[in-house]
């Protein structure tokens, strides 16, 4: 079986999960979330883009609906052994059968939460959900039950975390080697991801994120190539990923001649990295994180420049994205723990200038301070 876990820690995390069932009042949980059905019992798949569910009652009990496919998938990379299929066909209601289904756990008129908030149930679905439990149980919003506990990572998960951290630095080093004047940017990327795999990782949760010229200013991926310019900018936003545990990077570099603004740019953000990093502290809110930021770069006068958050948690995600909760953003509460791990990213869009420059970096939250977990150098790149 491919798991990557023991049964004793998946045991433990359902246990945590239930036991904050408990202070919810909830007798069970549906979810919807990959990550809730792989962090409690290994299950990996991209089958959630179907209608799929996985249910955890309060006695500990574990069942699967989902479409055959998804089958043998359970049954090799999970340990739920009580697996349920529901038939494609023009009138399948998957929902009205989950609802059957737990009527026979006798669930009637009860109260069960559910992950609303989730890639895993469309609004359509969502409708249908409703609909289905109208009348038969109370269904109330439950979307942050396992995220939270999955926020504090194990030291198997951190484990992870690290291996990820190292492919990262691997993909940055594969950039550096294929960066030059008249590079193509697909060349580029197929040597980062290439490091990537040959490093026994996995598919990152979103794509690679890489832009020249005047797309160096963007933080999305978007379709097209093209082969940088004898003086250019490249910016680069990417993630290791180990059993599907990410660990991100982020970069600018510069290409031939290069203009002193964004030198300065540069050492503006190097300081604002350092900056939040040292306000990643346990027990204190994260929106700090944002504030120590935020402050170093408008003092050096691009506060026209930045964006209104600087990074967010990252974990074990899934297809469309590798942002985990929470976000930095000013006012942000969350208290950092111990175990949490994080990407901060400090980016600096200039439309004025056309000048982009960022930099980026994950770290581990310790016992008293972040760690963080790339070994590689943060000074500006020129090729």
């Amino acid at each position: 079986m491919a798991i990557h876990f023991t049964p004793e820690e998946l045991a433990q995390r359902r246990a945590a999960a239930i036991a904050e069932m408990g202070r919810r009042g909830l007798d069970g949980l549906l979810m919807f979330r990959q990550e809730s059905m792989y962090y409690l019992s290994g299950y990996d798949t991209f089958g959630y883009v179907y209608f799929q569910c996985l249910y955890l009652g309060s006695d500990d009990r574990m069942v699967l609906l989902t479409r055959a496919p998804d089958l043998l998938q359970a049954e090799h990379t999970s340990v739920i052994e009580d697996i349920r299929i529901w038939v494609d066909g023009p009138a399948a209601e998957p929902a009205q059968e989950l609802k059957a289904l737990l009527a026979g756990f006798g669930l009637a008129g009860k109260k069960l939460g559910v992950e609303w908030d989730s890639y895993g149930l469309t609004a359509r679905n969502g409708q249908r959900l409703s609909a289905a439990f109208d009348g038969f149980a109370e269904l109330v919003d439950a979307s942050t039950l396992v995220t939270r506990l999955r926020a504090v990572k194990s030291p198997a998960e951190l484990a992870y975390v690290r291996e990820a951290a190292k492919l990262a630095d691997a993909a940055l080093d594969a950039a550096h080697a294929e960066i030059r004047p008249n590079a193509f940017e697909g060349d580029i990327l197929a040597a980062m991801h290439g490091a990537v795999f040959r490093g026994g990782g996995d598919d990152p949760a979103n794509e690679f994120i890489i832009g020249s010229g005047a797309d160096a200013l963007l933080c999305r991926y978007k379709t097209g190539r093209r082969h940088l310019s004898a003086e250019d900018q490249l910016t680069l936003e990417f993630a290791g990923t180990y059993r599907h545990y990410h660990a991100c990077l982020m970069r600018t570099i510069g290409i031939g001649k290069v203009d002193p603004r964004l030198r300065d740019m540069h050492s503006a953000a190097q300081d604002a990295l350092f900056a939040a990093e040292a306000a990643l502290k346990p027990g204190d809110p994260i929106g700090q994180v944002f504030d120590a930021h935020a402050r170093t770069l408008d003092a050096r006068g691009y506060r026209h420049a930045r964006l209104n958050a600087c990074g967010y948690g990252l974990g074990t995600t899934f297809a469309p994205n590798w942002m985990d909760w929470p976000m930095f953003y000013t006012g942000n509460p969350v208290e950092a723990e111990p175990g949490m791990v994080f990407f901060i990213h400090i980016i600096l869009f200039d439309a004025d200038t056309g000048l982009a420059m960022s930099l980026g970096r994950s770290s581990v939250v310790g016992a008293r301070k972040a760690e963080t977990l790339s070994a590689a150098a943060l000074d500006l790149v020129v090729k």
